[in-house]
């Protein structure tokens, strides 16, 4: 995985200068760090919080012997450590283990799983010009990378992002930990066995958004607004997975995702605006639908997964905090039109 660099490394504190200066700069990439560690946009906020309550704590006994982005990471990666503590791990619904369902299948929902939460770019992406980093930040927080690390014990995912996304020594790692660099190498095994399971590789990542794809994008959301259901299928890759948490199941193939759509979407044509956002540096949209007044409610936030200029996995998540949270509309009025 792409390197993340850490502009501070080696260089010396400067104790005169007031904490806050010192540590406000790395609140985004601390945010992604958490929201890697813990699958939750809205757990990650809170434990960032409690890293800057504690770095300030104990700003007076720090000597310089790391850097501060160091330091931060060291404890930001014990407090979360301390937080996922007898917590289950945050799923996507084909991470339940359960089979494909079938579109005319009754929808169940859990409120008891916590499920896996989307992150809006703004707050995890890393700040960066050189396209290689950017590729490699993109990859440490697309929603397949995350859902995946929540399939591992929570010290071996520290012990991953550690090392694979942030590029620590196995020793700082250790320090880190407080463990030793055998554990350290140990752990890293395991974890890359776990996921060598999924198809994680840089090569298959699809990052750029051309002219191309834009305008398969514009298609998709005109799409939704007409409910084209064959415009939607065509879109769709044969294989494609459609999920929606807190509903338990979820769907396979295009023709599969269409007819669940004919059937289980309650909107009908000009009843399903689309406004789009970025999570996790993959295209999404936040949905809407039509209300008895004429205006339109939040539904689901989608968030997309390409493959070349078709759609190859869609998690659409039914809690509608998440529309504050990526600063979409309230509402939309009833004279909204989709015109692309």
């Amino acid at each position: 995985m792409t390197q993340l660099s850490d502009t501070q490394a080696g260089t010396e504190v400067p104790q005169t200068e007031a904490f806050p200066a010192l540590a406000d700069g790395y609140r985004r990439e601390l945010t992604a760090h958490c929201y890697r560690m813990t699958g939750s946009i809205h757990d990650a906020e809170d434990l960032v919080q409690e890293t800057y309550l504690r770095a300030w704590r104990a700003y007076g006994g720090f000597e310089g012997r790391s850097s501060v982005r160091t330091w931060l990471y060291r404890i930001a990666t014990n407090v979360c450590l301390t937080a996922l503590e007898g917590k289950d791990r945050r799923p996507l619904p084909t991470g339940l283990g359960a089979p494909a369902s079938e579109p005319g299948d009754a929808l169940a929902s859990s409120n008891e799983i916590s499920w896996l939460e989307p992150a809006p770019d703004p707050m995890v992406a890393g700040e960066s010009c050189d396209p290689a980093s950017i590729v490699g930040q993109r990859e440490s927080i697309r929603l397949a990378f995350i859902a995946a690390l929540q399939h591992l014990p929570a010290r071996q995912r520290a012990v991953l992002i550690l090392r694979d996304v942030l590029r620590w020594k196995a020793s700082e790692v250790a320090a880190a930990l407080d463990t030793t660099e055998a554990a350290v190498n140990s752990a890293l095994q395991r974890a890359h066995a776990q996921l060598s399971k999924a198809d994680l590789s840089q090569d298959t990542l699809d990052t750029t958004l051309d002219a191309e794809k834009q305008a398969m994008l514009d298609r998709y959301v005109k799409a939704f607004w007409d409910k084209d259901i064959t415009a939607i299928v065509g879109m769709l890759t044969a294989d494609a997975v459609w999920e929606m948490p807190p509903f338990t199941g979820w769907y396979s193939g295009a023709e599969a995702i269409g007819r669940l759509i004919d059937t289980q979407c309650p909107g009908g044509t000009n009843d399903m605006p689309m406004v789009a956002t970025t999570a996790n540096g993959q295209p999404a949209f936040g949905l809407y639908m039509r209300q008895p007044d004429g205006t339109f409610a939040p539904f689901h936030l989608q968030v997309l997964t390409l493959r070349g200029t078709q759609v190859e996995h869609v998690a659409a998540f039914f809690d509608l905090e998440l529309f504050a949270k990526f600063g979409l509309p309230a509402t939309l009025p009833a004279d909204h039109l989709v015109t692309r």
